[in-house]
């Protein structure tokens, strides 16, 4: 080795040596807690995080978001992410964020079809109404029994999830106090959730979004649009020229999120974080 090569190599271990030696050891970092419960015979995470705030006040309640496809390797950090975001900005209250896995996606979160091309691609589809049951059977009374909850509910999905949001929505309306259906995959069954008669009575907010999915996705979204009753609170975020499927989510969950847990903030807009509506109905 040269006497230059000799220096700098003598240097880089003066340099890098102490300080590798009084280096502090890494300390795991932990974002929130994680229960595993069965549903449809597999076992899966329940998947809880915390407000910053919620050790400080004893006395403090929280809502609760139950976020569809929640695992850690799923849209949990996202969805806890945009949650934290949009409380540091006060562009929505915070909450609790439930994540719940799941296994088969079709499985779970969607009904039988009566699609044949939809049978044959997805066999195991249509035990929507199981895992439903199970999620107010036991998912929620364990995060309202072991959590300071106040008692409001709101439950967030995208594509399939979305088509889990609003039949949720549809069939069991009082499960949660908000939902939230984010390009949901309305063409499911020949569009058939569309074509349903949701009737006159009001039923919880619903926020909806269509992103450029096109086809019978936005025909029954539509469809779906033009169902619902002028008293009913919701909010339609048009975004087919501006998003596609894959940038759905982390796109609009922020504006869903400022629908279903508004603040009283005045200097949203002046940042950009506008709720877009471009169809809305009810007194919200």
């Amino acid at each position: 080795m040269s006497r230059a090569g000799l220096a700098f190599a003598c240097l880089a271990m003066a340099l890098t040596g102490p300080v590798s030696a009084q280096s502090p050891a890494p300390q795991p970092l932990t974002i929130g807690e994680t229960v595993t419960l069965e549903a449809l015979g597999q076992s899966r995470a329940v998947n809880i995080v915390l407000p910053p705030d919620y050790a400080n006040d004893p006395d403090k309640r929280w809502p609760v978001v139950y976020q569809l496809d929640g695992a850690l390797g799923q849209d949990l950090m996202m969805g806890a992410g945009l949650m934290r975001w949009g409380a540091l900005w006060g562009r929505s209250a915070d909450a609790i964020v439930v994540g719940i896995e799941t296994k088969d996606r079709q499985r779970e979160l969607l009904p039988p079809t009566g699609d044949a091309a939809e049978q044959k691609r997805y066999p195991t589809a249509g035990e929507s109404t199981a895992f439903r049951a199970w999620l107010a059977g036991t998912v929620k009374p364990m995060v309202e029994a072991r959590y300071r909850t106040d008692g409001r509910a709101f439950l967030v999905g995208e594509s399939a999830a979305g088509y889990f949001v609003v039949e949720t929505w549809a069939e069991m309306p009082r499960l949660f106090t908000g939902y939230a259906a984010i390009s949901p995959s309305l063409q499911w069954d020949f569009e058939a959730l569309s074509r349903r008669a949701f009737g006159e009575g009001q039923r919880p907010p619903l926020y909806l979004s269509l992103a450029d999915e096109g086809g019978a996705t936005e025909t029954g979204m539509m469809r779906l649009l033009g169902a619902l009753s002028p008293s009913q609170p919701y909010c339609f975020s048009d975004r087919r020229t501006e998003l596609h499927h894959a940038t759905a989510l982390h796109g609009l969950l922020p504006e869903a999120l400022q629908y279903l847990l508004p603040t009283k903030a005045d200097w949203l807009e002046e940042y950009g974080m506008v709720l877009r509506c471009e169809q809305r109905g009810g007194a919200r």
